[in-house]
């Protein structure tokens, strides 16, 4: 599908729906041992409002697992099973999903391979512009057909993409009654799921209501087991400190808690599930005529940074250099940062790069001093202000003049997207659960036919990717992890550390996948 330069609020949004939808491992199960509670009630602290239930869009796909269910889902240990389809089998061009029999939408009416097929053609529908439903679906053009009467839905894409499954499958199925009114899934819900949506209010409480004889949820779940709430209340609590308040005096059930709050709960009975993360992402602005398009001048300056520094101000402590583009526990995550980002003596090679320096002078090439925009937004995390001020100190002791912005996030995107007046910046990961998700900020065009706001351009990278697109499913990993590693030698990327969210419970036992995303039915309230 083509791929839009995204508004300023989906720029700050598309991390959390790419993180809630797209699939893979790091999935973790919480544990308590007090007797359960039946039909009761499990007050959600999320930190911000849901404008839209819709789960095509933006705010809405993170959400959309109450009530709405996918074809395929995932287990906590990372590994795919049955939801709404039972078997399915895929190539890197096509797949095929057999639908489980007896499943129904929440107006009570049969769920067919027909109505799959039309929420998938929907969804994909450029014209519809659904920016949450694209961070899912695979970013090539596909053909979907139904035959009802063996409940198979079959997909056939335009080029090679290699996890159709860990797409397609993973994409909400809105029911025949949402599709015919799209404006009525801000306010209501259109599923097959577990709950359906019941209050809304603007700004939260929103409130959930458990299905009767609901059983294809994952790997068979159902909502006859004891424990199950019977309503669930999500509430906006924006303040981290405020969320850990009221986990620790049962004001919510669960929360997630990331930052020094979360030292307040530890060893206080929490159930809990760590959640791995990436604190920041910096890329080096390489476009026709800015100063690091020099690749010889992006492995010098990478070479200054002290990583581990980077890290501990990144995480507020102790922390570790990032070892991945992605997060612990995505799929074809590896240990690559390491062994590919250049350490080279800094000073050196910004000689054999041509700069030079006299005495306490600047860095001058060709008779031009080496000056570097870099911007970050304390909007994006509250560190990476810090992480960027440590960057500018050890870049101007290389003699570098560093000029360092700290934006509003509205700012930052407009330098990212539009103006591309910047030459470093210090941003937050996308968060993508597969290697695709990369591709089109690394390759491709440059805003606004494109996503490649840095201007990347690695032909060991596009080569490799090239390679990966036609190996199906993680049979790939070697050749996507080489493609990352192309990126490392380059210096065309640096991830700064390895981080840790919770999702606490009081008195709640639970279950997540990648990046903290709740499982509904694996929810148990207990005394």
């Amino acid at each position: 599908m083509p791929r839009r330069t995204p508004t300023v609020v989906q720029a700050a949004a598309l991390t959390a729906s790419a993180v809630a939808l797209t699939g893979c491992g790091g999935g973790v199960v919480s544990s308590t041992t007090t007797p359960l509670v039946h039909h009761g009630t499990a007050r959600i602290a999320e930190s911000s409002e849901t404008p839209t239930f819709d789960p095509y869009s933006t705010f809405g796909a993170a959400q959309a697992r109450y009530a709405y269910d996918s074809l395929v889902n995932l287990a906590s240990d990372g590994t795919l099973v049955t939801g709404l389809a039972s078997s399915w089998q895929a190539t890197t061009t096509t797949a095929t999903f057999t639908l489980r029999p007896g499943i129904t939408c929440s107006d009570g009416t049969p769920l067919t391979a027909s109505a799959v097929t039309g929420a998938l053609t929907y969804a994909s529908d450029p014209a519809n512009e659904l920016a949450g439903a694209r961070t899912v679906l695979p970013s090539v053009p596909f053909t979907a057909s139904a035959d009802d009467r063996t409940g198979t839905v079959s997909v056939t894409a335009a080029a090679p993409f290699p996890f159709l499954t860990r797409t397609l499958g993973l994409l909400p199925i809105v029911c025949p009654s949402g599709l015919d009114r799209p404006g009525a899934l801000d306010r209501a819900t259109h599923g097959t799921g577990p709950y359906v949506l019941t209050r809304y209010a603007p700004g939260g409480p929103y409130e959930f209501t458990v299905r009767a004889g609901y059983f294809w949820g994952p790997a068979g779940a159902t909502t006859a087991k004891p424990g199950l709430p019977a309503r669930i209340v999500v509430s906006v609590v924006p303040q981290a400190s405020t969320a850990a308040n009221l986990l620790l005096t049962g004001g919510v059930e669960i929360a997630k808690v990331e930052g020094p709050d979360r030292a307040r709960l530890t060893e206080r009975g929490l159930a809990t599930t760590d959640v791995a993360t990436v604190v920041g992402l910096t890329f080096f602005n390489q476009r026709p005529g800015r100063v690091l398009a020099d690749r010889a001048l992006r492995r010098a300056l990478v070479s200054a940074l002290d990583r581990r520094g980077l890290a501990n101000v990144a995480v507020g402590g102790t922390g570790a250099p990032a070892a991945d583009f992605g997060a612990w526990g995505a799929v074809c995550h590896a240990d690559l940062a390491d062994a590919n980002l250049p350490t080279q003596n800094a000073v050196e090679a910004l000689r054999s790069a041509g700069w030079t320096r006299s005495a306490d002078g600047p860095l001058t090439k060709d008779g031009q001093s080496l000056r570097l925009r870099l911007i970050t937004s304390p909007d994006l995390g509250p560190t990476l202000t810090s992480v960027a001020e440590l960057m500018a100190r050890e870049w101007t002791a290389l003699g570098a003049e560093v000029d360092l912005v700290a934006e509003s996030l509205p700012a930052l995107v407009n330098a990212m997207y539009r103006s591309a007046d910047f030459d470093v910046v210090v941003g937050s990961t996308p968060g993508f659960a597969l290697p695709v998700g990369f591709i089109p900020f690394f390759s491709g065009p440059a805003p606004a036919q494109g996503l490649n706001f840095a201007g990347v351009s690695n032909p060991e990278y596009e080569a490799l990717v090239a390679q990966a697109l036609r190996q199906t499913d993680t049979a790939g990993c070697g050749t996507w992890n080489r493609a990352a590693a192309a990126l490392f030698r380059s210096a065309d990327a640096l991830p700064i550390a390895e981080g840790r969210s919770s999702v606490y419970g009081h008195r709640t036992t639970f279950a997540t996948t990648f990046g903290g995303q709740l499982v509904p039915t694996s929810i148990r309230l207990h005394q």
